[in-house]
């Protein structure tokens, strides 16, 4: 994510820990299933912030000598354990609740309580994925939703939006199972409310964790990324013909190796300097790019 990512990520723990509190008392009070389902999703929500932040923090510490480009790609693997604390604290959890609730049969109690604080709890979240959302558009003004979530290679980003529309999802499937049961007087509404939102919450978890997956084994750099480079490579003076090129999305930086047919030069000094200067121009056109490796060689013909 952008330098705003920590405060977003603040923003959205504060408002998840007042949430929680919020959803347990009026669970309590209620005897809601869905209620005491979405008190667990906001309670896993802080832990999973709290992860976040964490390694966002291990992902800033110094290349080493064992870790010698650095260590931002840690952020995908806490991205990793948020998706799977996502998916069994909060859906499996909440499935197993509607599963007890609805052999149960437990009466809710005081169910306008449960309605405000849920109307209350839509309200929070759809500031906070307004505020995902804006930082989205910024980045990527002319990609839907979707394409930009099976694009980016921002794992902390992809797991704020995903939580924050699967935590409104969730919302509106809880309201809707506890305005039905109040209607009709039978419980099974909030079980089955329960269960909803713990299969919508595994759905979400489940797509996340694939997206992290595919960054932890290794992805490129975003498409539009990779064509800005490969332009910028053919369109120098200095190269003949573009070989090969790789990118690395590492982190919040880029690895690029060039593979590429330099034009005739008098002295291997001369071809040296050449791409010294091609790989500082780049860096300094594409300040993400990190790394750049080099290879002169020749078109087989």
């Amino acid at each position: 994510m952008s330098a705003e990512s920590p405060k977003a990520i603040f923003y959205a723990l504060a408002a998840n820990l007042g949430i929680a509190v919020c959803k347990y008392v009026a669970a309590a009070f209620t005897g809601s299933g869905s209620m005491f389902a979405e008190a667990i999703h906001s309670t896993a929500d802080c832990g999973n912030q709290l992860l976040l932040l964490f390694g966002l923090r291990q992902a800033r510490r110094p290349a080493s000598a064992l870790h010698p480009m650095g260590t931002g790609r840690e952020i995908n693997f806490y991205a990793l354990l948020v998706a799977l604390l996502l998916f069994f604290v909060g859906g499996a959890f909440s499935v197993y609740e509607g599963i007890h609730r609805l052999v149960a049969r437990e009466p809710l109690q005081f169910v306008f309580v449960a309605l405000g604080v849920l109307g209350v709890s839509v309200v929070l979240e759809t500031l906070s994925l307004l505020g995902a959302l804006r930082v989205i558009r910024a980045q990527n003004p002319d990609k839907s939703l979707w394409r930009w979530f099976r694009e980016t290679r921002e794992s902390d980003l992809l797991v704020v939006a995903g939580e924050d529309i699967a935590a409104l999802a969730g919302l509106a499937i809880a309201f809707v199972a506890v305005l039905m049961t109040v209607i009709t007087g039978n419980p099974v509404w909030d079980a089955c409310g329960s269960i909803g939102v713990g299969l919508l919450l595994m759905v979400i978890a489940g797509l996340i964790a694939r997206e992290v997956k595919s960054m932890i084994v290794g992805e490129s750099a975003s498409p539009e990324m990779r064509r800005d480079i490969e332009a910028f490579l053919r369109a120098r003076p200095e190269i003949h013909a573009v070989i090969n090129l790789i990118t690395l999305q590492w982190g919040k930086e880029i690895v690029v190796a060039v593979q590429a047919e330099m034009i005739d030069y008098a002295e291997s000094r001369a071809m040296v300097d050449a791409i010294n200067r091609i790989e500082a121009d780049l860096q300094s056109a594409y300040p993400q790019v990190r790394w750049v490796f080099f290879e002169p060689d020749f078109v087989k013909r």
